[in-house]
C-alpha cells in the first residue's frame, strides 16, 4: 500500500513538472511577441529581417494595387519620393534572398572597413554622417589601409560648410509621415488616391532621422562642393553592401555609348548602372586594338573606385562588384522588350544575351553565363539630373578618336600655355584637378577620358567627377606616357596630391600593398591580377620622375600649388601661369 501511494505521488509530480514546461513553451512565443515590434522585429530597432521574412518593398505595394501585370515602371525620384522614402522600414536592408548576413561575412573575411569614423575638423556634419561608425577590429587596426587613412596627409579638413557649399539642403525640421505596421505606408488594395492624400493629411507628423533614409539618399545627401563623400562616412560602406546584396526589381538598357550597359534597379528604389564582364582578367588589350575599340572592362570600374580612394580624390561614385543570376535578375525583370529579345541559349547550353549598342552587340559578342551567372560592376547613380543637374566639360587634352588624326595638343609642345588662359582654367583648381585625373588616368592607364563633368549648383569653383573608367588595366606590360602629357606641359601639382604620391612610394604605404589590400573586400576579389597591381608602383615612379623635372626646370613654388591650409584655393587666383 505504501509502495503504491509512493507511485502515484511520482506519477502526479511527473505530470506537474510536464504541464509546467508546455506552459513555459507555450508563453515564450508570446513572451518574445510582447518584446518585439509588431512584425518580430525588437522595439526601438529597425533591424534587417530574417532570411525567411518578405521584405515589404516598393514594388510589392505598387504591384498590388495596379496588378503585378500592369505595374507601370518606376518613375525618377522627385523631392517628394525621397522623402516618403526615408521611413521605409526596409530602406537599409537587403535582400531577403541574399541574407542580411551575406556581406558581412563577406566583410569579415577579407578584411576591415575604411578608415576610422572621426570627421574631418572644420567639416560640418552631414545627415549621411549621422549614424555612429563600427567599431575597429584587431585587424583593422593593423591594416596598412587603416594607417593610411590615419595619416596627417588624409585628416586635411575643408573649409567650412554653407548651404550653397552642399548639394541638398535639408532643413532639420522636415516632416515625414509614418508608415504604419499593417501597409507600410502605402494604400490597402482598393484605396484611391484621394483616400491616401486625406489619410497623410491627417495623418501625425514624425522627426526625419540620418538613419531612416535609405544609404543611397544618405549618400546623395552628403555630396558637396569638395568630395562626393567624406574620407570615413560609414554610409560608403553600407551603400556598397547594398550593391552587392539588394534584390533586383528591374534592369533596362541604357541608351548611348559604344558597348552594353544596363540601368538596375532596386528593392530600396536604388539605381546603379551595371556593366557586364567581357574578357577574364588575364586576357589584355590586342597591341593593335585603338584606344576607341578596346573592351570597357567591369574590373576597371572596380579597381578605379578603390584607387580613386587611396589618391584621397574621392571623385568616383562607388562601385561594387557582383555575381548576377541572368534569367533571374535580368531576363525575368525586365521590361525592356529589345534587351529580353536578344537572350537565347548557346550551344554549349549557357544563358546568353547581347542587348543593343553601337559595337560589340551581336550574337558573335554575347555575354554568357556560367550557366546563367555573370560577373559585373554595379556603380551607384549620382542624384537624378531634374534634383541635381551636371555640366559635361569637353577634357582639355581629349584624343582625336581617329586612326590617323592627331590632337592638338598632341603636335604643340606649348598648348598648356593656351589652356590656361581659357576659362575655367584661368582662375581656382580647375587646371589642378584636371591634373589630378592626369595621374588618375595614367596610374589606370586608361586613354579614353574623353570628357568629365560637374555638379552645376557649384559653378566653375567645384571638383570633377571620374565617371567611365572601364578602359583602364589594359596593359600591364607597357605604360602609355602620352596620358602624362598635361602634366609634362603644365607642370602644375596640387600640394596634397604630389605629397599623397610620395608617401605611396614609400614600403609602408606601397600604393600596390595597398590597392592589393583594399581589393581583397569586394565581392568579386581577384579584382586584379598581380602584373596589373605591381604596375601601378611603376608608373607612379614615372609620375614623381616627372614632376621631378619639372621641379628642377620650373622651381617648387611654381609647381606646387598650395592647398593645405585648410582654406581651398578655389575662391582664390591660383597663379597660373
Amino acid at each position: 500500500m505504501i509502495m503504491f501511494r509512493k507511485f502515484r505521488f511520482l506519477l502526479l509530480m511527473v505530470f506537474v513538472v510536464a504541464c509546467t514546461v508546455h506552459i513555459m513553451i507555450d508563453l515564450l512565443p508570446k513572451l518574445e511577441k510582447r518584446a518585439s515590434g509588431p512584425d518580430g522585429e525588437e522595439s526601438g530597432c529597425q533591424c534587417a529581417r530574417h532570411a525567411g521574412m518578405e521584405a515589404p518593398g516598393w514594388a510589392k505595394h505598387r504591384a498590388a494595387r495596379s496588378g503585378a501585370k500592369d505595374a507601370p515602371w518606376p518613375d525618377k525620384h522627385t523631392l517628394r519620393i525621397l522623402q516618403d522614402f526615408s521611413s521605409e522600414p526596409n530602406s537599409n536592408h537587403t535582400s531577403p534572398e541574399k541574407g542580411a548576413g551575406a556581406g558581412e561575412r563577406a566583410e569579415t573575411a577579407r578584411g576591415v572597413g575604411w578608415g576610422s569614423t572621426g570627421k574631418s575638423e572644420g567639416h560640418k556634419p552631414l545627415i549621411g554622417e549621422a549614424s555612429g561608425g563600427r567599431t575597429v577590429t584587431g585587424a583593422a587596426a593593423s591594416s596598412r589601409l587603416s594607417a593610411l587613412f590615419q595619416h596627417p596627409l588624409y585628416k586635411i579638413g575643408l573649409p567650412r560648410l554653407t548651404d550653397v557649399d552642399t548639394l541638398f539642403n535639408l532643413n532639420t525640421d522636415i516632416r515625414l509621415y509614418p508608415r504604419t505596421p499593417g501597409n507600410q505606408g502605402w494604400a490597402n488594395e482598393g484605396d484611391t488616391d484621394q483616400e491616401e492624400e486625406n489619410e497623410e493629411e491627417n495623418a501625425p507628423a514624425v522627426q526625419a532621422t540620418a538613419e531612416s533614409y535609405p544609404n543611397w539618399l544618405r549618400f546623395h545627401i552628403g555630396i558637396n562642393r569638395y568630395e562626393l563623400y567624406a574620407r570615413h562616412n560609414p554610409v560608403l560602406d553600407a551603400l556598397l553592401k547594398d550593391l552587392v546584396a539588394q534584390k533586383i526589381t528591374s534592369v533596362a538598357m541604357k541608351s548611348g555609348g559604344t558597348q552594353l550597359k544596363l540601368i538596375m534597379t532596386f528593392q530600396n528604389y536604388a539605381q546603379a548602372l551595371f556593366k557586364p564582364m567581357k574578357q577574364t582578367r588575364e586576357q589584355e588589350t590586342p597591341p593593335d586594338f585603338f584606344y576607341f575599340s578596346d573592351f570597357e572592362r567591369h574590373n576597371s570600374e572596380i579597381a578605379a573606385f578603390h584607387l580613386d580612394r587611396i589618391l584621397d580624390f574621392r571623385r568616383v561614385p562607388p562601385v561594387a562588384g557582383r555575381l548576377v543570376n541572368m534569367t533571374r535578375e535580368i531576363r525575368d525583370v525586365t521590361r525592356d522588350k529589345k534587351l529580353w529579345r536578344t537572350f537565347f541559349i548557346s550551344p554549349a547550353n549557357n544563358v546568353c544575351f547581347y542587348g543593343e549598342c553601337s559595337y560589340y552587340c551581336s550574337t558573335e559578342h554575347a555575354l554568357c553565363g556560367k550557366p546563367d551567372q555573370i560577373e559585373g560592376s554595379l556603380a551607384a547613380f549620382l542624384p537624378d539630373l531634374n534634383l541635381a543637374k551636371r555640366k559635361t566639360w569637353r577634357n582639355p587634352w581629349r584624343r582625336s578618336y581617329h586612326k590617323r588624326k592627331k590632337a592638338e595638343w598632341e603636335v604643340d609642345p606649348d598648348y598648356c600655355d593656351e589652356v590656361k588662359q581659357t576659362p575655367p582654367y584661368d582662375r581656382g583648381t580647375r587646371l589642378l584637378d584636371v591634373m589630378d585625373m592626369t595621374i588618375f588616368d595614367f596610374l589606370m592607364g586608361n586613354m579614353d577620358r574623353h570628357h568629365y563633368e560637374t555638379f552645376e549648383k557649384f559653378g566653375n569653383d567645384t571638383f570633377i567627377i571620374h565617371l567611365d573608367n572601364g578602359r583602364g588595366f589594359g596593359k600591364h606590360s607597357h605604360d602609355e606616357m602620352s596620358i602624362l602629357v598635361p602634366l609634362n606641359q603644365c607642370c602644375r601639382v596640387k600640394k596634397s596630391t604630389y605629397l599623397r604620391l610620395k608617401l605611396l612610394s614609400k614600403e609602408e604605404y606601397r600604393l600596390s600593398t595597398l590597392m592589393e589590400e583594399s581589393l581583397l573586400r569586394d565581392h568579386l576579389s581577384p579584382v586584379l591580377i598581380q602584373p596589373h597591381i605591381q604596375a601601378m608602383d611603376r608608373r607612379l615612379g614615372r609620375v614623381l620622375q616627372v614632376l621631378a623635372d619639372c621641379l628642377a626646370k620650373e622651381g617648387y613654388a611654381n609647381v606646387v600649388e598650395e592647398d593645405m591650409d585648410g582654406k581651398s584655393s578655389i575662391h582664390r587666383g591660383s597663379g597660373h601661369r
